[in-house]
């Protein structure tokens, strides 16, 4: 399961102890029912892809929240893109942030401190029959609408069938990712009070009601009805309108591309569940838009905006040597998290022709200098990224195992040899003469490629010069690919940079218009479905995916549906492990880096559990306005 779950990511997917794989499964299927010894469903209050959920159905609060924070205050976030759309179900325009997180509800709550756990929110209980061909849900009595209306199993169905619809006029889904993500989900129908079913079309899928409780539930009756001018509303199109939600927050005030606010709902339903107490403490959320770097970061020290997490090293390690900070008036801090790393990545759009051939891809890997970077741009804070499992037991690790082998060789004719005989490393620049090495023999790569360098410039057969563009939308990456373009052209490559803003990008992207473009690809402890968005070949031509790589290989489309019905943790580990190395060994991007810590800075008048959440900062979710440290320090 990845990271879907973030309503905020999707719109912008397996990890350790094998040694206590056992144990754990035999807990875990004695308490989510797998094993089907109930002649009916056990009903369960939570559900977890990994280990048995912490908390009992009687818990009170989550450990990580003040169950008694006080309620108050505002926050100033800033955003780095701006929006056209207030409309969570389509992909197109830029959706305005906080739309998902604060307005809507999921049927189940994610954990912070458990990896892929959730708990009951909109329901009241979830239910799975021994072979996973469906799964139920009782919605909670109580959960409303803000304008009062109760939330329906109509408004259940009406959301899944909109997440998923397609345009007839083109036949592609109004919103790709969710499409991919909920494909196997055949029906949504009510069969009983309160109570929605999902049938699946395929059985065996233990991730399926995992993700189905992910599904963020909208209101029929608000997308079916009139808005304010008479005008029938359409779910299909983008909008500016306000939703109507059933969240903490509803929308304030909007200036589009600019400026949003959200004002918390004093009478929230859920405000009293175990899964809510202690969380949304602030009266009010805004998020301010700043295109450039530059200007967010003076607009921080001016106390403009109130809380950051700092993804430049250099603006780390060089830019908050500032009065406020010297004062205690802001604190910067580093927080390690026990979670994956998302493989980052110079990706390479293989819908050119130009990127085909492996040998081609491989040679630009060769020509990245890692290690000059990292001494020279990043402060040595990074570490080279080689999985896209980095850091879990779900990574390929020395030579195929045989319970891979099982898995590979079936696929050997359309894998790349090096994947059965070498296990895969970045090339690695720690003596002086390293880089020059590779450069040569990314030169002798396209050479074999059927490249000859002419008049300094490396051409194919037909006296085309190869040329490649860098599609970024922000200038902090400028600093970090001008000087890989030099060491392209050093080969004879026509290497540029092209800045444009974030709608453009959005579109561009979208579009798959363009030759390389940084992409991320988070992961969780438990991949699943989210997999056939990243890689597979029905996603690589339906614009709005998620793989804008454009991978279109059955090998890679065998290894995601292992991982999708793996019937066991180890089954699931030995199936990521396999498409690891098959994705690493086919060079369908440059691997970049990763940071050990998130690193964070904000206005010191916040309070906060000590320690924060395992897995994920909670800002601003479980954190609080301080009015003690605020007035200390004279802030508001």
């Amino acid at each position: 399961m990845g990271p879907l779950g973030s309503p905020e990511a999707i719109n912008q997917g397996c990890r350790p102890m094998s040694h206590y794989f056992r144990a754990a499964l035999l807990a875990l299927l004695a308490f989510v029912s797998f094993s089907g010894a109930h002649a009916e469903p056990e009903k369960h209050h939570a559900l977890s892809l990994i280990r048995p959920p912490k908390y009992p159905a009687e818990f009170k609060h989550f450990d990580y929240v003040n169950p008694d924070a006080p309620k108050g205050g505002t926050v100033k976030l800033q955003s780095g893109a701006t929006y056209d759309n207030l409309n969570y179900a389509v992909f197109r325009g830029n959706l305005a942030p906080g739309i998902g997180a604060f307005v809507y509800e999921p049927l189940m709550l994610r954990s912070d401190e458990e990896s892929s756990t959730q708990y009951c929110l909109l329901c009241e209980w979830v239910s799975y029959p021994a072979d996973i061909g469906s799964v139920t849900f009782k919605l909670r009595e109580g959960a409303k609408w803000h304008d009062g209306q109760p939330v329906t199993p109509a408004d259940v169905i009406f959301s899944m069938e909109a997440l998923k619809a397609k345009d007839p006029s083109s036949g592609l889904p109004y919103h790709p990712a969710y499409a991919q993500y909920y494909h196997n989900v055949s029906k949504a129908a009510q069969t009983g009070e309160r109570e929605v079913t999902f049938t699946f079309d395929a059985k065996g899928n233990r991730e399926l009601p995992f993700i189905v409780g992910e599904l963020l539930v909208l209101p029929k009756h608000y997308w079916t009805g009139k808005d304010a001018n008479g005008k029938l509303r359409d779910i299909t199109k983008t909008t500016l309108e306000p939703p109507l939600g059933s969240g903490p927050y509803k929308v304030k005030a909007v200036r589009p591309s600019d400026w949003i606010a959200f004002e918390r709902v004093p009478d929230y339903w859920g405000k009293d569940l175990p899964v809510r107490r202690g969380q949304n403490n602030f009266d009010i959320i805004e998020f301010q838009y700043y295109g450039d770097r530059s200007v967010s970061m003076e607009a921080f020290k001016s106390n403009q905006y109130d809380y950051k997490q700092e993804t430049s090293a250099k603006a780390w390690a060089t830019a908050y040597d500032f009065p406020a900070l010297n004062e205690g008036r802001v604190v910067k801090r580093e927080v390690v998290l026990d979670r994956p790393k998302p493989m980052q990545g110079f990706a390479f759009n293989l819908r050119k022709s130009k990127f085909q051939d492996v040998r081609v891809r491989r040679a630009f890997n060769l020509a990245y200098d890692f290690e000059w970077a990292n001494q020279n741009l990043f402060f040595g804070q990074y570490t080279r990224t080689s999985s896209y499992f980095q850091g879990q037991e779900l990574a390929a690790k020395g030579l195929p195992s045989p319970a891979e082998l099982s898995l590979l060789e079936p696929l050997r004719d359309k894998l790349p040899p090096e994947v059965f005989t070498q296990e895969y490393k970045n090339p690695a620049n720690t003596a002086p003469t390293d880089f020059r090495t590779h450069l040569r023999e990314a030169a002798q790569l396209l050479k074999e490629a059927g490249y000859t360098v002419v008049d300094n410039k490396l051409q194919n057969s037909a006296g085309e010069q190869l040329s490649v563009e860098f599609l970024i939308d922000e200038e902090v990456f400028q600093r970090v690919i001008l000087p890989f373009v030099e060491n392209l052209r050093r080969l004879g490559i026509d290497a540029r940079v092209r800045q444009v803003d974030s709608t453009e990008m959005k579109r561009r992207e979208d579009n798959f218009d363009f030759d390389i473009v940084v992409g991320m690809f988070g992961q969780s402890e438990s991949p699943g479905n989210e997999q056939r968005d990243f890689w597979g070949s029905a996603a690589a031509d339906t614009p709005g995916s998620r793989n804008i790589i454009g991978i279109k290989n059955p090998a890679v489309d065998a290894l995601v549906d292992k991982i999708i019905f793996a019937p066991n943790r180890d089954a699931l580990v030995t199936a990521c492990q396999a498409l690891d190395r098959v994705l690493l060994w086919n060079a369908y991007l440059v691997p970049q880096w990763h940071s050990p810590a998130e690193r964070l800075a904000y206005w010191n008048k916040f309070g906060a559990s000590n320690p924060l959440p395992k897995i994920a900062i909670g800002f601003p979710d479980v954190w609080w306005f301080d009015a003690a440290l605020a007035a200390k320090y004279g802030l508001k």
